[in-house]
């Protein structure tokens, strides 16, 4: 029988790329979206999910359930960018990103460990980001966020590894997507401390995200690690420098990476 997989975020971006990709490699895809009925053109049914809301999780996964008896691979990619100084960003706004990119996986995995751990098999793949492995400037609460997802995926592989269950991390690079459309941006403020090293760092992260990579990269990745019996715990998907970046801060000294981030964003 094909595997059942549910994607989170999967009405645009690298949600949508992984869907069509298992689509057509003969998976059943279940994508979900905070409002599905805006979504015409999805090879694959959308349920409506809004990881912030509990219910909302326990009621799309029971639907899901429901109507094909099981779910075999969850993949935890629904996620928002946020940009600014840390002490120029609202309170809700860094709460709303946790919210969002760490403890609504850590829900969504709740949610479906006990179907997973009932039929003695079962696949998370957690999508982060190469951003999380380092405290970028005027991205730190993006970082942070998905540098603490990456901490809780180690822990619960541990947890979870007599259930038959794995789980794993996969950390995009840039790519090109939509995501700086829905991220939030704290505003430039005139004659703030921070208006011209962070708009001109905004400019920065903008033109990356706009020649990034293309997406199905990440959709032949999460493709093959479902296929390996025994995923890896880090998964590391984009270019080579960006890749090499988490190396280099294994590596060097603290105050010699942060001087080459420093220069990297002309800061």
């Amino acid at each position: 029988m094909s595997k059942v997989v549910l994607i989170t975020g999967g009405s645009s971006g690298i949600g949508k790329s992984i869907g069509e990709f298992l689509h057509y490699k003969g998976f059943v895809v279940y994508g979900t979206s905070r409002n599905p009925s805006r979504i015409s053109d999805s090879l694959f049914p959308l349920v409506q999910l809004d990881v912030r809301d509990n219910v909302s999780i326990e009621k799309a996964v029971a639907e899901i359930v429901q109507k094909s008896g099981t779910i075999d691979v969850l993949i935890n990619n629904a996620g928002v960018g946020i940009t600014g100084p840390v002490e120029e960003i609202p309170s809700e706004e860094i709460k709303n990103n946790f919210e969002t990119n760490f403890f609504g996986p850590i829900e969504m995995m709740k949610a479906v460990l006990p179907h997973m751990r009932q039929q003695k098999t079962g696949l998370i793949i957690n999508i982060t980001s190469i951003a999380g492995y380092m405290g970028l400037p005027y991205r730190g609460i993006y970082s942070a966020s998905k540098g603490a997802l990456e901490l809780v995926t180690e822990a619960m592989r541990m947890e979870v590894k007599d259930f038959g269950v794995k789980i794993t991390n996969v950390a995009p690079g840039d790519f090109a997507t939509n995501i700086a459309a829905g991220r939030y941006h704290a505003p430039v403020i005139k004659d703030s401390a921070y208006t011209v090293p962070y708009g001109n760092t905004l400019k920065m992260m903008d033109e990356h995200v706009d020649s990034g990579s293309n997406p199905n990269q990440m959709a032949e990745a999460i493709y093959s690690i479902i296929q390996n019996p025994n995923p890896k715990i880090h998964y590391k998907v984009g270019v080579f420098l960006q890749k090499f970046s988490i190396v280099l801060k294994r590596i060097l000294p603290d105050k010699v990476y942060e001087k080459m981030l420093l220069n990297h964003y002309k800061l």
